[in-house]
């Protein structure tokens, strides 16, 4: 058994997902894919290119932030939004009927104002900070448009669908609003969401994900099962990771299981096979990032996707 859940009242089935990301790492190598439409189409892409299908599949829940400014909105944003609404549905049944792992993430637009893609601190003017404020409007806010996603991650809950729960991702960045005020802004915005949904709401299905290789912001073992980082390098890489393994290890003492919780190249099989990287999962980036040659060769998928070590729905 690998270690059990930081949530002391996870279910049998959060228990059993952590017990095997620990037993693959270093073994095998779990492969996913991001995907943020009701087609899947990415999933559809790789089926026909590989004949085969991830085991783990990302998840988006931006269709579903409560403070989305439909008036003052990009078509590239509201066509984001639409494609992206009834995703929970997909992916609840996708889960039930594969046996395959749900990961979610969450663009989440910013609870007090903004426009157009307001996740992103440029098009909003909501500052982080105000969240910490005991008794404040963007307080009382943050928590109401948690109760709404709650909704969403409770019928995974109740229909026995642990999930890999990556919120607040690369919170070392300055792009998103809950990065751009700070390492310890964004960990303090972590670890009250986690308090929350674990005391108040008892969502005890998630596997929390920690999404940075900041050590200065690194919520603590306490709250955290996984640690991950996004990483994108130059289009067509032949790499394992390794650095950016060891750069992640720096973030704790703790022998918490590491994961690629995004990548916009594959990891190069033939090279882990030989180093054995223990990451536990990559997530390939949706869209271009997989349904095309832009950043992996439809060559070296196969050949990723045909691999002995690589964990996949079959």
């Amino acid at each position: 058994m690998g270690e059990r859940p930081v949530n002391p009242n996870a279910t049998k089935e959060a228990c059993e997902l952590l017990s095997y990301l620990y037993s693959v790492a270093g073994n095998k190598l779990i492969s996913g894919q991001h995907t943020q439409t009701v087609p899947c189409e990415e999933i559809t892409y790789l089926h026909q290119l590989t004949g085969r299908k991830p085991k783990l599949q990302g998840f988006e829940l931006l269709g579903y932030s409560p403070n989305i400014n439909w008036e003052d909105a990009s078509e590239e944003c509201l066509t984001e939004v639409r494609e992206n609404q009834h995703t929970v549905e997909t992916a609840l049944n996708w889960a039930k009927e594969t046996n395959g792992i749900v990961e979610y993430c969450f663009h989440w637009f910013s609870p007090i104002g903004g426009h157009d893609k307001s996740f992103y601190q440029k098009n909003t003017d909501f500052d982080a900070r105000d969240i910490l404020k005991e008794g404040s409007e963007a307080e009382k806010k943050f928590y109401s448009d948690l109760d709404v996603i709650a909704l969403e991650l409770r019928k995974f809950q109740e229909a026995h669908i642990p999930i890999l729960w990556r919120p607040f991702h690369e919170a070392d960045g300055e792009w998103f609003w809950w990065g751009a005020r700070g390492h310890e802004t964004g960990k303090q915005l972590y670890i009250k969401m986690f308090r929350y949904f674990t005391e108040e709401l008892h969502l005890d299905h998630l596997i929390w994900i920690w999404n940075s290789p900041a050590p200065e912001g690194y919520p603590g073992d306490e709250y955290v099962d996984v640690i991950s980082r996004d990483v994108y390098v130059t289009p067509h890489s032949k790499t394992d990771y390794a650095k950016e393994y060891e750069e992640l290890r720096r973030i704790t003492k703790a022998d918490k299981v590491a994961a690629l919780g995004e990548v916009g190249v594959m990891p190069d099989m033939e090279l882990w096979e030989q180093s054995k990287v223990p990451w536990a999962y990559f997530m390939t980036w949706s869209k271009e990032f997989c349904m095309s040659e832009e950043y992996n060769l439809s060559e070296k998928v196969k050949k990723n996707y045909s691999s002995k070590d690589l964990i996949t729905l079959e």
